[in-house]
């Protein structure tokens, strides 16, 4: 049960909270007693149900996002608004939200965050899909609606399909009108893609990838092929596009993107190549709650689903983070204050 709106909440003056306690390894995730946080000026506090746990958490346990330790992983959540910092509006104790914020601080029971980030979540929506939807959904909509915009009758290609971004990314894509193709590692997660709407899925281990696309295409090739793996896939993905096509680079999960000679993309078919980050794509209030809005009315129409892989405690955070490693996992993965 939620407090009712506007109600005050008792709040602790320490939470369990998992910090990174030294750049490295899984190991160095460490469940402690820490104060919690009050919201400043134009924050929010919320008392989490949830964290969301992605791959840019572990870039930060690896110290590739700067920081000086001890630090609180985790850069989204869900659960109830528990304070309102000076100036904040719209929002009352006791309403149920999402964000993403990345100066991160969710692996805890309660995390601050800039109220223009904060999305109040729709009747009957869940903590856990209400995450998902948060740093994993906007990347997808901005991948699919934005940067790289997908049109009615267009085929694309998305690695890691079975993913947390991957699954959203395919319903957006075929809510556009889309032709879905994905990339994924094993016939379990294969089925999971088709299963939530892609129409074809490629196991990246037993084929290769670009020559099936474009196999699947008539040799013509797809429109547009959006990479989070970077180091092993990106050549391929450029060979995946027709003439004219476009690739977004979002991510580096085999390692970044080596230099690249810009005339090659003359010479296989006058090919765009864009490198993205979310950071860009949700600048203020308006162009975040547009992006969850369109993304709350497919889930409200029966055409958004999040399967939740799993859900640990949040004292297993470094279990969390070692499965995703290991690309062990089908959709999204939770931790539980």
């Amino acid at each position: 049960m939620h407090k009712r709106q506007g109600e005050a909440m008792t709040i602790s003056e320490t939470m369990q909270a998992v910090q990174i306690t030294e750049f490295g390894g899984p190991e160095v995730l460490k469940a402690n007693q820490v104060a919690v946080p009050k919201p400043g000026p134009g924050e929010v506090l919320v008392k989490l149900d949830v964290a969301g746990i992605n791959y840019s958490d572990i870039n930060w346990r690896e110290g590739k996002r700067g920081g000086t330790p001890p630090i609180i992983d985790g850069a989204e959540g869900a659960g109830t608004v528990a304070a309102l910092g000076e100036g904040v509006t719209g929002l009352a104790v006791g309403e149920p939200v999402a964000y993403w914020n990345p100066k991160v601080g969710s692996y805890a029971e309660y995390a601050t965050c800039p109220d223009f980030r904060i999305v109040k979540l729709p009747d009957g929506m869940d903590f856990g899909t209400g995450a998902a939807l948060m740093l994993q959904g906007l990347t997808a909509h901005y991948l699919v609606r934005s940067s790289c915009e997908v049109h009615d009758g267009e085929t694309i290609l998305f690695h890691a399909g079975a993913g947390g971004v991957g699954q959203i990314a395919i319903q957006l894509a075929k809510a556009q009108g889309a032709r879905v193709f994905v990339t994924v590692g094993s016939q379990e997660k294969a089925t999971f893609a088709k299963e939530i709407g892609a129409d074809e899925a490629i196991l990246y281990d037993e084929v290769d990838f670009a020559e099936a696309a474009r196999e699947l295409t008539g040799g013509e090739g797809v429109h547009a092929v959006y990479d989070s793996v970077g180091l092993a896939t990106w050549e391929g993905s450029l060979k995946a596009l027709r003439t004219r096509g476009k690739v977004a680079y979002f991510g580096g999960a085999s390692g970044p993107l080596p230099d690249m000679d810009l005339s090659i993309l003359a010479s296989m078919g006058s090919l765009s190549v864009i490198r993205t980050t979310l950071r860009d794509y949700v600048r203020d209030a308006e162009e975040i709650a547009w992006r969850a809005g369109e993304m709350f009315d497919l889930w409200r129409d029966g055409r958004m689903n999040i399967k939740i892989g799993h859900t640990y405690p949040l004292a297993d955070a470094a279990s969390a983070q070692t499965d995703l490693q290991a690309r062990r996992t089908t959709g999204k993965l939770l931790l539980k204050p």
